[in-house]
């Protein structure tokens, strides 16, 4: 959207407004209406121990589902300052790079109950004698499952930005301002766009575990789907999880059409191409906004602050990392190196011992080895699912995803699954698996998968997306077809999007273990052996320890299985598929 002059602006408010105002205004002002009570029920009294009412009755489902809503949009809002920041400092420094990237897969690794476990009780004395205390640990929780994907992505995609790009925006001098706004966050913006969409669902994935916290044998129910989900499973009330996935549907549809299809969009033209597409998609929302009279002049009042601040920061120095590098000489930087890393594995020793002596307090030798083969037998399930999901999202992502009216029609079905919570499913888990006499290790596996498989399908028809039409052509001419085409074009373009797909589908299907490995339907509970039941089951217990030490042996399979693998892949990606 861009500023407009004072002229233009009176010329239109004087002539009044159009038809599609009309339409827009009613519905920004129920919009703002609506967050506006929602966000007044979140500041009611509360005192810790106080049960909170929850109904199975639908009638209240409008109202839980208003405060779901509220909660993932402003962990969204969270999760985005977050990636900018975290992501852009990890890509532009390298020895900042060096401790933040494996500290964003511990980060990933560590579950949302072990993040509840060691915060919820912080926030509640933080705000005492309000629900704002118990608000803010779910929205921390939510922000949990969607920021490392977000981060991961805009990380990837900043190391990514072609030479060319670069070469061009310090020919126009650009600020450091001017150069994350004009040329990093555009670059990166189909990517950000679907993968916030992924993290969106994410959130609805571990809403239960969100919103019905059970810490320390202290149970804090916060009106929500995710609330009204635990207590339909605790009441075996197949007809309330009928109402609440039908609510599901309902709320992500409507925010899909009413936010993240206009801005697909609208980051079409963000897409990196010489030659335009021309099946591009399209939204009936971001046609509304465009053709009202009224509404543009209003949204061009933060586009003219946004113009202001690259006025203003035009002379903050943007520093490239080859002008760093050029400061420094050789032996130096290598140094600089050995010092840095020096330091990240003295406080890795002080931080192992200090957890060490907490565990090893409580917890036997024996005890530790045991939750190591935990760990072990988890990270097994995830590398061969991870696998299962490749082979059947990669092909089916790259068909979608070269055909944008397509991808347009599968997005609203996407993200609905992806947001299917695993407990909406439980009934059926346990049903079949008890009639039938199946192994729980195996046929539990599933649901572990079940909400991550989609960050490699989303990813994937992002990369797809992404080729530009002049080098299709260019195939086209060639004569490219089917194993070729896909070798010298399809495969080399979606790759660093998959492996950012993998990396965070991976981080995923670990944090999704402490939900899966541990199955409840009432009074039945189905257990698998894993390091996620184990960290579940710790919680619930309240004991510290244990869940310090499940928590840790979890992070460290993931980091090791993140520096092993999938670091390996983005390098190669990096060196050999950047588009130049």
């Amino acid at each position: 959207m861009r500023f407009q002059p004072p002229g233009q602006i009176a010329r239109a408010l004087l002539g009044g407004p159009n038809l599609w105002d009309l339409v827009v205004f009613p519905l920004v002002l129920a919009a703002l209406f609506l967050v506006a009570w929602g966000s007044h029920q979140m500041t009611a009294p509360y005192q810790l121990g106080e049960v909170i009412p929850i109904s199975l009755d639908p009638a209240n489902l409008p109202h839980y589902a208003l405060r779901t809503t509220l909660r993932m949009a402003l962990a969204m809002g969270l999760s985005l300052v977050f990636t900018f920041i975290y992501a852009s400092l990890a890509a532009k420094y390298r020895r900042a790079e060096m401790i933040m990237i494996p500290a964003l897969d511990i980060l990933q690794s560590v579950p949302i109950l072990g993040f509840l476990s060691l915060t919820v009780m912080g926030f509640i004395q933080l705000f005492p004698g309000s629900m704002l205390g118990p608000e803010a640990a779910a929205i921390f929780a939510i922000f949990t499952s969607q920021a490392w994907n977000m981060t991961f992505s805009f990380y990837h995609s900043l190391r990514m930005i072609p030479n060319d790009l670069r070469l061009a925006a310090d020919a126009f001098q650009l600020s450091a301002w001017q150069r994350f706004w004009k040329l990093e966050v555009p670059f990166a913006m189909p990517g950000l766009v679907w993968n916030a969409m992924m993290s969106m669902s994410g959130g609805w994935f571990f809403v239960v575990a969100s919103e019905a916290i059970t810490v320390s044998n202290q149970t804090i129910l916060l009106p929500g789907i995710g609330s009204y989900i635990a207590l339909a499973i605790q009441q075996k009330d197949l007809t309330a999880i009928g109402y609440a996935i039908l609510t599901m549907l309902v709320v992500i549809v409507l925010y899909d059409q009413l936010i993240f299809r206009p801005l697909v969009a609208w980051s079409e033209k963000f897409k990196f191409e010489l030659t335009g597409a021309q099946d591009v998609p399209k939204s009936f929302v971001l046609s509304l906004v465009q053709r009202a009279r009224w509404l543009p002049w209003l949204l061009s009042l933060p586009a003219a602050a946004w113009e202001f601040s690259l006025r203003l920061f035009r002379r903050l120095p943007a520093v490239p990392l080859s002008a760093l590098a050029v400061r420094v000489t050789r032996r130096k930087r290598r140094l600089i190196d050995r010092l840095t890393l020096i330091a990240m594995g003295v406080a890795a020793i002080f931080a192992a011992l200090t957890l060490a002596r907490f565990v090893l307090g409580a917890v036997a030798l024996s005890e530790v080895g045991h939750v190591m083969l935990l760990g072990l037998i988890t990270g097994l399930r995830v590398l061969v699912l991870i696998g299962l999901a490749t082979l059947v999202w990669v092909p089916v992502g790259v068909w979608i995803g070269m055909r944008p009216v397509l991808a347009a029609r599968v997005q609203p079905i996407v993200l609905f699954l992806s947001a299917f919570p695993a407990n909406l499913l439980f009934p059926l888990a346990v049903v079949i698996i008890a009639r039938h006499h199946l192994n729980v290790e195996i046929w539990l596996s599933p649901l572990m998968i079940l909400g991550t498989q989609w960050y490699i399908l989303f990813n994937v028809i992002v990369g797809a997306a992404s080729i530009p039409t002049d080098l299709k052509e260019a195939a086209a001419n060639l004569g490219m077809r089917k194993w070729l085409l896909w070798r010298r074009l399809i495969l080399p373009a979606v790759f660093p999007a998959y492996v950012t797909g993998g990396l965070t589908a991976s981080g995923g299907a670990w944090n999704a273990s402490v939900v899966t490995e541990v199955v409840n339907w009432g009074t039945t509970t189905l257990t698998a052996t894993g390091i996620g039941a184990y960290i579940a089951q710790q919680t619930t217990a309240g004991d510290h320890p244990r869940i310090a030490l499940g928590i840790a042996v979890m992070s460290l399979y993931v980091v090791v299985l993140n520096r092993t693998l999938w670091t390996r892949l983005y390098r190669y990606a990096q060196a050999h598929l950047a588009l130049e």
